[in-house]
């Protein structure tokens, strides 16, 4: 087992076991769900914006190890970022989880290269991925999306401006 397979071992299931911002916000500014209906993964994110920051994020649900572990880590790497910066770490999330991102060249993505391996596991992709499309969802006010559609929902989610 190399060094990289077993830190990203090491992180998934530390942030299984103890997963960071778990719960929901009362009176979220954004919130949307997020669906894979092959893992049986379901996410809820939460989350206030107040003076384009991320002041508090969550995230609730029924899901994988993988979908957890990534639900924790992204919400401890876009709070206090303001949502353009946690859109480039979407962009840069999905490029890394999907084999597109080199990670030799510079990006925001930190600790959460630990993740480039998930790009040789394709079942486990969408596992690691949803949380950071349903992230996306609550930004651009999109109440629900799913793994296995193109097209999210077009019900709005509650998006007050704070």
């Amino acid at each position: 087992m190399t060094h990289t397979n077993s830190l990203y071992q090491e992180v998934i299931l530390d942030h299984n076991k103890k997963p960071r911002n778990y719960g929901k916000l009362e009176q979220p500014s954004h919130q949307a769900t997020g669906h894979n209906p092959l893992c049986g993964d379901r996410l809820d994110i939460t989350l206030h914006i107040h003076d384009d920051q991320i002041n508090a994020i969550a995230f609730q649900g029924e899901s994988c190890a993988i979908c957890k572990a990534s639900a924790s880590l992204m919400t401890t790497a876009v709070k206090g970022k303001s949502p353009s910066q946690a859109e480039i770490l979407i962009h840069e999330f999905r490029e890394l989880a999907t084999g597109k991102l080199d990670i030799n060249n510079p990006h925001q993505l930190g600790r959460l290269t630990v993740f480039s391996g998930i790009r040789d596991l394709p079942t486990r992709v969408k596992c690691a991925i949803l949380p950071w499309h349903t992230l996306h969802a609550a930004l651009n006010s999109i109440a629900a999306v799913s793994t296995e559609t193109n097209k999210n929902s077009t019900t709005s989610a509650n998006s007050n401006p704070a």
